[in-house]
């Protein structure tokens, strides 16, 4: 019994280790608020992103097409956060988690009309998950704080310091890079900062 106890004791603390040592991960930043040094845009000719008093800017209006800012380099596990600041327009926004298929939402679904930030959009299967607790979290006129964890095919949101949605996914690439979206045809602007990463 004494040995039962024991071993389940060592478990636990193992457990809570890997869990201090994932949540404590080195946090590196990848962008430099000064130019997109390390970014690519698709499409190429960038008529959408800039940097902007040490953010990224980026606004869209009803003539133009969509794009996405890509970080150069690939991640497999990893963990992402940033600081958004919502401005003008319906905002539709998002972060690509490796390729374009899994994206984390930040403000109004174009296809549900209303906001779904936190929540994932996956391409064929619209949203899989809802977030939960974002209309007490999310500030609308000040800087929000987004964070994602992604482990082998799982990620785990966090807005403003709170937990709002876990999900596992299929078929996602082993690696790939990270998106800031734009969407098509929409009015709007939104600003980043402090975009971090850290590998798992």
């Amino acid at each position: 019994m004494r040995f039962k106890i024991t071993l389940c004791t060592a478990l636990t603390a193992l457990f809570l280790v890997h869990l201090a040592a994932a949540q404590d991960v080195p946090m590196k930043s990848i962008f430099n608020g000064k130019n997109l040094k390390g970014w690519t845009v698709q499409p190429e000719d960038n008529i959408w992103w800039t940097v902007d008093e040490g953010t990224i800017y980026v606004e869209n209006d009803p003539t133009k097409t969509g794009s996405t800012l890509w970080t150069k380099k690939e991640y497999g596990d990893f963990v992402v956060q940033a600081d958004f600041l919502m401005g003008k327009g319906v905002v539709d926004s998002g972060i690509f988690l490796r390729s374009e298929k899994d994206q984390i939402q930040i403000g109004i679904s174009g296809s549900l009309k209303r906001d779904m930030t936190g929540s994932p959009y996956i391409p064929g299967k619209s949203y899989p998950v809802e977030a939960q607790g974002v209309a007490k979290l999310l500030k609308l006129d000040d800087w929000n704080t987004m964070k994602v964890r992604l482990v082998d095919q799982t990620y785990t949101v966090w807005l403003n310091g709170q937990e709002v949605m876990t999900y596992t996914s299929e078929n996602m690439p082993e690696k790939g890079p990270i998106g800031l979206q734009l969407h098509p045809n929409n009015e709007m602007s939104i600003r980043f900062k402090n975009i971090l990463v850290g590998k798992l």
